[in-house]
């Protein structure tokens, strides 16, 4: 069973039909919308500021989403896939976006919707990731653009295969 836990009286909310493998550790203000996924060794700490999901939010095997204190809270849109081992601190990111394995979104950064952040790359704080782009890079820049329809259909379908994935952990509990 993931470990859950309260912190300063503040208890991490669940949507509905949403999955936190044995080994995830979500503490403290954290919500998360409905058929949202944490992954194992996944680790969601909302200690030191708050931390909101959308609908449909996967984080990944690895992957750390955490804030800076009274400074940067961390706001999550929906149909956001967080890959592997990505690190996402207090900063917000907007509907449909893809964070690559091992990305890094920094504070007071800003990726708007229809974006995808590449493997690797470094968005620095107070950076502003324009809608509808490929960002890649250390620091992450504007590579190229993506058609908002093409990239919504890839976004959708890993949230949607996450939600397939996590219902196949339910299935054998």
């Amino acid at each position: 069973m993931a470990l859950v836990l309260p912190v300063h009286g503040k208890s991490p909310k669940m949507g509905e039909n949403c999955y936190l493998a044995e080994n995830a550790t979500i503490v403290g203000d954290v919500e998360m919308g409905d058929e949202c996924s944490v992954w194992f060794q996944a680790v969601v700490r909302g200690d030191v500021h708050y931390i909101r999901m959308g609908n449909k939010v996967n984080v990944q095997d690895g992957a750390v989403l955490h804030c800076t204190y009274q400074k940067a809270p961390l706001n999550i849109g929906n149909n956001v896939s967080i890959g592997h081992r990505a690190i996402v601190h207090g900063c917000t990111i907007h509907d449909n976006v893809l964070i690559g394995m091992g990305a890094i979104v920094m504070d007071h950064a800003v990726v708007e919707e229809n974006c995808l952040i590449a493997a690797g790359a470094i968005v620095l704080e107070n950076t502003i990731c324009e809608a509808g782009h490929i960002y890649a890079g250390v620091p992450a820049k504007k590579v190229k653009a993506i058609s908002p329809e093409r990239f919504k259909d890839t976004v959708e379908r890993i949230a949607n295969n996450y939600v397939m994935y996590s219902g196949w952990f339910k299935e054998d509990a």
